[in-house]
């Protein structure tokens, strides 16, 4: 029997913030590294961050991504990693995923099929590779393969389905699985949607099961750029078993999970179910030793089943932490009404800091937002962090003024600043602000 060690690494990036994100990246290897994992996959774009949008047809985000990817490179030595990032190949920009093997580039796998709905535009910004093609580029004077290739890394076979491959009905898998490999890794930026979990899962235990490989699979995590929350989901696979699942919508900066796969137990499911390729193997063969490995014990790290309004909750808080963070705003302020809409901001706000508290404990809250002068308590960081305002007029009830004044008073006693709109809108001429403070 061959053991190895796998991982499954989910970032919070930032689109072209170029030493966080790199930083993050060498982070998940050094936990890596410590866990004895040999073979770790990283996020789809994660050296650039995956919503650059236009930014990815600038030539100096794809000039960085190398210098990147070359400092990522020198860092991983007796490891097998997995980074994604933009790369020009022949004048178009290609999504891809390069494999670094023991400090070397092995070569780049370019992605095949790219989401054009909902919130994905890909096309605007990158080609699709030609499926069952394999060429070469040169980068800084070095020739490395590149298009649609897998990997020989020391006698065991790594292929890829890049996140929007593993959701189309001719998924890359079906002919990895044909060509013999052993791994499939599933770099993704896949946005966060009520029960997509529970999607992802199925694809991940089909795609082991149905290829009879090891499946890896690791995602995007936070509010990455703005417009879409990234759950950070992270899975591994084998044999129609989850081996290990991460916790999602986690405030750290990463969030890292591994297992112990046996390659010869896949093996002999594939020699039972898949039959040979006709097509020419593209397969890039490279040399690594793998440590001597006793089998780990089989304790899955499930996520657990969240219910819709707790994924609601979770997500949004995430998403306001992280647009708070990386925006460098200093706080909400949130205009109550009474109603359901504006009281639903004002809890999640709350419950922004009491999450983040929960897992960070106060100092890793308050060093993450380093730019704000916070206080130590939960109670007067919430009262610091939201500002509550009711805009009355004439026209407005004490029954609306009385529940936005009781759920203000009840998120730790926050007081609420009443703005008089009628006395403003009378007085546009004059520039003096009149505010009541309750």
């Amino acid at each position: 029997m061959k053991y190895i060690k796998v991982g499954a690494t989910a970032l919070n990036q930032t689109p072209l913030d170029w030493l966080a994100n790199k930083n993050n990246i060498l982070a998940a290897i050094d936990t890596a590294r410590v866990d004895n994992v040999s073979i770790l996959c990283l996020p789809e774009l994660c050296i650039s961050g995956y919503g650059c949008e236009d930014a990815f047809l600038a030539p100096g985000t794809l000039t960085q991504s190398l210098n990147i990817l070359h400092d990522i490179a020198k860092y991983s030595s007796n490891i097998i990693v997995a980074v994604g990032l933009p790369l020009l190949y022949q004048n178009r920009v290609y999504n891809t995923v390069c494999l670094l093997v023991d400090g070397k580039i092995a070569g780049f796998v370019a992605k095949r099929f790219l989401p054009s709905d909902g919130i994905h535009y890909e096309p605007r910004w990158f080609h699709s590779w030609a499926v069952g093609v394999d060429a070469e580029i040169e980068i800084n004077g070095h020739i490395y393969p590149i298009g649609d290739i897998h990997f020989n890394c020391g006698g065991v076979r790594i292929g890829f389905e890049i996140c929007e491959e593993a959701w189309v009905a001719n998924r890359p898998g079906i002919k990895l699985a044909e060509q013999a490999v052993d791994i499939i890794l599933n770099p993704s930026a896949s946005h966060f949607a009520f029960h997509k979990h529970r999607v992802r899962e199925r694809f991940v235990l089909e795609g082991s099961r149905s290829f009879s490989v090891s499946y890896i699979y690791t995602n995007l995590l936070g509010n990455e750029a703005g417009r879409a929350i990234y759950d950070g989901d992270a899975m591994i696979a084998s044999n129609n078993n989850i081996l290990a699942s991460s916790s999602r919508f986690s405030f750290d900066n990463y969030q890292s999970i591994s297992a112990c796969i046996d390659v010869d137990l896949t093996r002999m499911a594939q020699a039972r179910t898949s039959q040979c390729s006709d097509k020419i193997d593209n397969c890039i063969k490279i040399a690594f030793e793998y440590p001597v490995i006793s089998p780990c014990q089989k304790i899955v790290t499930a996520a657990s089943e969240l219910l819709k309004e707790e994924e609601f909750s979770h997500a949004v808080s995430l998403g306001l932490f992280d647009y708070l963070r990386k925006s460098r705003a200093q706080g909400f302020v949130v205009s109550l009404s009474g109603g359901a809409d504006s009281s639903a901001i004002a809890c999640l706000v709350y419950l922004m800091v009491k999450l983040a508290v929960a897992e960070l404990g106060i100092k890793g809250f308050t060093e993450k937002l380093n730019h704000i002068n916070l206080p130590t308590t939960i109670t007067d960081i919430i009262k610091s962090l939201l500002t509550c305002v009711y805009q009355a007029t004439e026209n407005s009830s004490e029954t609306t003024q009385n529940a936005a004044n009781t759920l203000a008073t009840s998120l730790v006693g926050l007081q609420i600043v009443v703005l008089l709109v009628d006395v403003i809108h009378n007085s546009h001429h004059q520039s003096t602000l009149f505010l009541q403070i309750v």
